[in-house]
């Protein structure tokens, strides 16, 4: 096969918004030198992606009725529409669509497959002579951690996040035997990131699953071209540059009330104007509600908590925001690396943690909010000696996260990084197919 030949990628990420994005972005890169994709993705979260897909002539979105699960709410597709205690219910839902899935590749007849959590692919795309590949947006890093604790220390209440992970639910697979399955039955393993950053990660991965690790570089948003809505760039235009801390926690993570009031009351007592965009807490039906008496009143024209959808990516490149708190999801990490906020880490859930770590202790770019060794909590007085630490320009960690985060940030934004690591993936692809 002639290097330049163009191939046909199906691609069925994890129904979570964390996982179709990134899967959606590469669908791009790949559509962006011809090649062709199909995209599986449930009934009506394809609205919510529509203006992402930027090839729409070579990418087609395939719609997928979420099967009806016992407990599961009616209309659910996502897991922004539920608690991550409730995703084994979803995940069992992802494993009925095999009875659509299945005739639906045998006519399309793609090159690849492209998935996640979807272990049984593997079965079915040998039957009908395809080759999968399990693409996780999950960084080697916290893969190789999840397999292998040695690479970072865990704490009890990092573990016990991990337990979750271990468990068998109503006796089907568990989480962790799902990714490793995906892993161990695919023809080869493909991760967002770069081998600059994570390759003895990599390495490590390579050796436990003995076959090939193919990685795609950053995958960076394509710059928005949108300008911030007015409200927030009137308001963000108000403040000192670099002066502003922004807090946002993805759209699936919900924090207890009494860790959500902290995290609120340690943000205003850094004295810094703030803004914080995150899902109301569990147990509460409106962010009001939730928030502490009179705090409202108190940081009334320095502070806001926002409940709905912000533009995360041109918030981040306001002059004024000078700071970016947040649980650590796999997006939010990347979009941090290539602003010019100080990162401050609260993790929240599995991968997380190991990727908290890697940043902080590793990488050395950010800051991980300091908790209670048995349970995990962490207090208002900790966030707010985390964001004073690297917003202070005197400060020696300041100083240190800010030149790291600088060096990384040049070497993910240079030029030609990207289009190669996208170019080698293509004719590695295209080997296999040789």
């Amino acid at each position: 096969m002639a290097a330049t030949a163009t191939f046909h990628v199906v691609m069925f990420p994890w129904f979570a918004m964390g996982h179709i994005t990134p899967y959606l972005q590469l669908a791009n890169k790949f559509a962006e030198r011809g090649h062709k994709v199909s995209f599986f993705i449930p009934n009506n979260t394809q609205n919510k992606v529509n203006h992402l897909n930027l090839h729409p002539h070579l990418i087609t979105f395939i719609p997928l009725i979420v099967p009806q699960v016992d407990g599961l709410p009616v209309g659910t597709e996502t897991m922004s529409d539920l608690p991550v205690t409730k995703s084994p219910l979803l995940l069992r839902a992802l494993d009925l669509t095999e009875e659509q899935v299945e005739p639906l590749v045998q006519k399309l007849k793609p090159d690849f497959i492209f998935f996640d959590f979807c272990y049984w692919i593997t079965t079915l795309a040998r039957r009908l002579g395809i080759i999968s590949i399990y693409f996780s947006v999950v960084s080697p890093v916290a893969e190789a951690s999840l397999f292998n604790p040695r690479f970072f220390d865990f704490k009890p209440f990092e573990a016990k996040g991990r337990s979750f992970l271990s468990t068998e639910i109503d006796g089907r697979i568990s989480f962790i035997n799902r990714l490793a399955t995906s892993g161990r039955e695919s023809e080869a393993l493909c991760y967002r990131g770069c081998s600059e950053m994570e390759g003895p990660y990599c390495e490590y991965l390579k050796n436990v699953y003995n076959k090939q690790v193919l990685v795609t570089g950053p995958i960076l948003p394509e710059p928005s071209h949108n300008p911030l809505e007015e409200r927030w760039s009137k308001w963000l235009g108000g403040f000192e540059k670099g002066s502003v801390v922004y807090c946002a926690f993805g759209s699936e993570c919900v924090l207890e009330k009494n860790q959500f009031q902290e995290l609120v009351l340690g943000l205003e007592q850094t004295g810094l104007p703030f803004l914080v965009r995150l899902k109301p807490p569990v147990g509460a039906e409106t962010l009001e509600e939730a928030l502490p008496e009179g705090f409202q009143e108190k940081v009334k024209g320095r502070g806001i908590v926002h409940g709905g959808w912000v533009q995360q990516q041109q918030i981040l490149n306001h002059p004024s925001v000078g700071c970016f708190v947040s649980h650590g999801g796999s997006s939010s990490i990347w979009e941090s690396l290539v602003s010019s906020c100080q990162i401050i880490l609260v993790p929240h859930s599995g991968a997380q943690f190991a990727d908290t770590k890697f940043m902080s202790e590793e990488l050395k770019v950010a800051v991980n909010v300091e908790r209670r060794e048995e349970d995990g909590w962490f207090t208002r007085e900790s966030v707010c000696e985390a964001v004073k630490l690297v917003m202070d320009e005197s400060s020696e960690i300041g100083k240190q996260v800010r030149a790291n985060h600088h060096k990384w940030k040049e070497f993910l934004l240079s030029e030609g990084l990207e289009s190669s690591y996208i170019d080698n993936l293509i004719i590695k692809l295209q080997d296999m197919l040789k």
